[in-house]
């Protein structure tokens, strides 16, 4: 992957610090992305695990990680985020006769054993994490030689409306730079992961304005920690200037919000058919998702 421009990369405890702060309020407001987790989910049905350990890999709070818990419930499953705070709320997940782990840690830098993990899930983490290649190279090293890799995370179309809007009211970053899928798939095999296999689809969200936009991406801990961003307050003078470009791309009552979703797995060292093959062709999961709009 060539590097990012300055700019673009993300100070990470203003990253972990804007998470601590939405962990309360995370899961009403994580609407899609609880939405993508389940299809994420799904897509490991195609599979007959039975993984000794399992890490839910940027957990937030931990919903998740209790479905991973109930469908492998002879495995040791840990939580494992970058913000103390989700880890708290994932305290509410907890079944007494199907409890999980909670770590506090950085994907950067995993604080597990090397080839200790069985299966790594990742739902909408990975674009939080830069280098990525840094990020995917932990994944490799915890994983055991035949261990499977399942992620989500967001590609380069994702609030391009938002983006745009913003480019006309000022020359500062507001929205993350998100890599494509064949950037993703780049990295996969770069990190030494196998049988990578990717695909993508978009979602758009309808919102009555944009600042109702940004009070959701503010919600969810979504907050512009780039290098590049502006260090003072938007003015009204901005505000106005955002929403008047933003009234470009209306339908109708809405204006929409894209998300572009790539979906992905691999194998560890050991390496793997992904799923049956046909005429050269393989296929991780029948199908591609919903398209969805609204919350």
């Amino acid at each position: 992957m060539a590097e990012l421009p300055a700019a673009f990369h993300l100070d990470r405890a203003r990253l972990r610090a804007s998470f601590e702060r939405a962990s309360r309020g995370y899961e009403a407001a994580a609407g899609l992305q609880a939405q993508i987790a389940t299809e994420l989910l799904e897509r490991l049905e195609l599979f007959r695990f039975a993984p000794q350990v399992v890490l839910d890999l940027g957990s937030g709070t931990g919903r998740i990680t209790r479905e991973l818990k109930r469908r492998y419930p002879r495995a040791c499953v840990i939580a494992l985020d970058l913000a103390p705070g989700m880890l708290r709320e994932a305290r509410r997940h907890q079944w007494p006769w199907r409890r999980f782990e909670r770590v506090c840690g950085d994907a950067l830098r995993l604080p597990l054993q090397s080839g200790s993990v069985d299966l790594i899930f990742s739902n909408l983490m990975l674009q939080w994490c830069e280098p990525l290649p840094a990020a995917l190279a932990e994944v490799r090293r915890v994983l055991t030689a035949s261990g499977f890799f399942a992620f989500s995370t967001f590609g380069p179309d994702t609030l391009h409306e938002l983006r745009s809007a913003w480019a006309q009211a000022d020359g500062y970053n507001h929205v993350n730079h998100f890599s494509d899928m064949h950037e993703v798939g780049d990295a996969l095999l770069h990190t030494g992961l196998v049988e990578p296999v990717l695909d993508v689809d978009r979602f758009e969200v309808d919102y009555p304005d944009v600042l109702t936009l940004m009070r959701d991406l503010k919600a969810i801990g979504a907050h512009n920690v780039t290098e590049g961003r502006s260090r003072t307050l938007a003015g009204r003078s901005r505000l106005a200037r955002v929403q008047q470009a933003y009234e470009s791309f209306r339908h109708g009552e809405h204006l929409p919000a894209t998300y572009e979703v790539i979906y992905g797995a691999s194998w560890g060292a050991a390496g793997r058919a992904a799923a049956p093959a046909q005429d050269g062709v393989v296929h991780i999961a029948p199908g591609s998702i919903r398209r969805t709009r609204g919350r």
